[in-house]
C-alpha cells in the first residue's frame, strides 16, 4: 500500500514538474483598454502596454521585446521574446505577478 502511495505521488510531482509553462499568444482584434499595436509602430516612448481581463495579462509590443512573469515569491512563470504587436497570456491562478521586460517592471495583480 506504501509503495503504491509513493509511486503515486512520483509520478503526480514528476507530471507537475514537466508540465508546460503557460505560452504568449498572439491576439487579432481589438482588446478595450489597450492600443492596437502596428509593426513598427511608435506611439511613445514607453514600449508596452499592460491590462489584465479576465484572467489574461495583455501586452502590447512596439517592438520585439523579451518579457519574463515571475510569481511574487520570484518563480519564473515564462519566459519569452515577443514580436511587435498584442499578445495575451493565461494565468491559471489569481495572484501577484512580475512582469519584466528589457526596460520596466511591473506588478500585475489578477
Amino acid at each position: 500500500m506504501r509503495h503504491t502511495l509513493l509511486t503515486l505521488v512520483l509520478l503526480l510531482a514528476s507530471a507537475l514538474a514537466f508540465a508546460a509553462p503557460p505560452r504568449w499568444e498572439g491576439v487579432s482584434g481589438h482588446v478595450p483598454g489597450i492600443e492596437t499595436v502596428a509593426m513598427g509602430q511608435s506611439i511613445d516612448t514607453e514600449q508596452v502596454d499592460v491590462i489584465v481581463r479576465d484572467g489574461y495579462i495583455y501586452l502590447a509590443c512596439r517592438r520585439e521585446t523579451p518579457v519574463k512573469v515571475f510569481t511574487i515569491l520570484g518563480q519564473l512563470i515564462s519566459s519569452q521574446t515577443l514580436p511587435a504587436g498584442t499578445h495575451r497570456l493565461r494565468m491559471s491562478a489569481k495572484g501577484i505577478y512580475i512582469l519584466k521586460t528589457d526596460n520596466a517592471t511591473r506588478r500585475v495583480t489578477l
